[in-house]
């Protein structure tokens, strides 16, 4: 029995009709319940039953479209030699159904995260809801990033009798998520100390649950610092105060989902080659480690090739490569399918981001930390997350030199979300950084863009609420800002 399956037993996700998966609903009407009683169903549930499918399910799903999304867009990797409409992301070129996916999954997952808060409230068990409160913020961060205004106050509401949810302005709901990140922090260890079966994040080490709630709430906290200035005195007081707000400190404490590959717990690439084949790195990517001599290089790619087969190393495919296609006398670097191979990890959120996101701070004045040694050790962390050797002389090279600039240490930020869900792009829009190079042949303008489009089911199911959410928006366009960009 997969996770998922296990999650279909579950009574808010056994309920997710093809309807309510459009309206964000997870649930049905109490008279449809006692008529379609299942008896090979659960009846009721602790917080505990649905921790494990929800994990599993939306970090999967994150990395899943790391590979087929971000990558595309961040220049990381793409479809070469043939591509496919799906292939075209890399040129600014979104299909009008490219939300559908997360929109979808995202709010099945949430619908499970809020049953387990519904839950551990009623049990008084404050760490299954600080948990449920920190998976919650985690999730709606990726759908309100994506997508800027989404429902939130009245979504996952189908018992309630609301089919047809308003759109929370982005505003306020990182206005909620924050705040539900600083009431968990409060609760953990108090209340009802039960637990259920150990989780496949943390094992039941709510010490560590408490750093993925402080660490992510410094990722949300700095993503809207641009429209909340006194979010940088937020910032500093957590950091400043380990012992009353830790975060994470390690590799060996980071939302890094160890995937053994012992059913059910196994790789969401069934087939290795689905994520490899007919796929290559771009140059960007691949240039910049380089630069370094950067041991991921070995880890994510194979050596690029000649017309004589020789090596080349590890060179990718320049983005403009349609300007002049036979300038690409080579194969370009693959990439290698044990990275998606079980034993393997699913990022969530890691101990190299935490240090990058001090490193900025520092950065910019508002730590008194250096922000040269917070740089280093979130490189370190990078690549020794993977599994890479950490060279003695990584440093030496010029270009890996920190040099005072916000601009060396989102490259370096770019390398650490590398595989984590939607984090590459989201960073960008907020910073602009890395600059990426671009080609004559991109849409928007040559713009990245900045939002993707709300989901086809969406604008049929629930027009009136859709229809106001974009002129809300300023329009259902690529080109518009979400409330955080500058």
């Amino acid at each position: 029995m997969t996770f998922s399956s296990i999650g279909k037993n579950i009574r808010s996700v056994s309920l997710f009709s093809a309807t309510a998966a459009a309206l964000l609903l997870s649930s049905c009407t109490k008279d449809f319940l006692e008529t379609n009683e299942d008896p090979n169903r659960l009846e009721s549930i602790t917080p505990g039953t649905l921790l494990n499918p929800t994990i599993y399910g939306a970090a999967t799903y994150g990395m899943s479209r790391s590979r087929s999304f971000t990558f595309e867009l961040m220049q990381v990797s793409g479809g070469y030699p043939n591509e496919s409409v799906e292939d075209q992301v890399y040129l600014y070129d979104f299909r009008e159904d490219v939300g559908n996916g997360i929109w979808t999954t995202g709010y099945k997952w949430l619908a499970n995260a809020r049953e387990m808060e519904l839950n551990a409230a009623k049990l008084g068990n404050n760490n299954y809801l600080a948990i449920a409160l920190t998976l919650k913020a985690w999730m709606y961060a990726n759908l309100t990033d994506c997508f800027g205004d989404v429902p939130m106050s009245n979504a996952l509401s189908g018992e309630d009798g609301k089919f047809f949810p308003t759109f929370d302005k982005q505003e306020d709901v990182y206005k909620t998520m924050l705040a539900d990140l600083e009431r968990a922090d409060t609760i953990y260890g108090k209340g009802s100390t039960a637990t259920y079966a150990a989780d496949i994040l943390f094992a039941n080490d709510f010490t560590k649950w408490r750093k993925f709630t402080n660490s992510l709430r410094l990722r949300l906290l700095l993503r809207s610092a641009g429209k909340m200035a006194e979010n940088y005195g937020k910032m500093a007081e957590i950091i400043n105060n380990p012992a009353k707000h830790p975060v994470f400190t390690s590799n060996a404490e980071a939302a890094v989902l160890n995937i053994s590959g012992t059913v059910p717990n196994i790789s969401p690439w069934s087939r290795p080659q689905d994520y490899s084949s007919g796929r290559v790195w771009y140059d960007f990517f691949t240039k910049n480690l380089n630069d370094v001599n950067d041991p991921r290089l070995k880890l994510f790619a194979s050596v690029a090739r000649g017309k004589d087969n020789a090596s080349l190393g590890f060179k990718g495919l320049p983005i403009n490569y349609m300007e002049s296609p036979t300038s690409v006398d080579f194969t370009p670097s693959g990439l290698l399918q044990r990275l998606v191979i079980a034993p393997m990890i699913v990022p969530i959120m890691s101990f190299s981001e935490v240090e990058f996101i001090k490193a900025e701070l520092a950065q910019k004045g508002h730590l008194t930390t250096s922000a040269e040694e917070h740089y280093k050790s979130g490189v370190k962390a990078a690549i020794e997350m993977w599994g890479g050797v950490m060279p003695a002389t990584y440093f030496d090279a010029p270009a890996a030199q920190y040099d005072g600039t916000l601009a060396k240490i989102m490259l370096q930020k770019y390398y650490a979300l590398f595989f984590t869900d939607y984090q590459q792009w989201f960073e960008h829009r907020r910073t602009g950084l890395p600059v990426l190079p671009k080609t004559t042949f991109m849409f928007n303008s040559g713009n990245m863009p900045a939002r993707m489009y709300y989901p086809t089911t969406v604008k049929i199911y629930n027009t009136e609420n859709y229809l106001k959410a974009a002129q809300q928006m300023g329009g259902d366009k690529l080109e518009v800002k979400v409330w955080w960009q500058q």
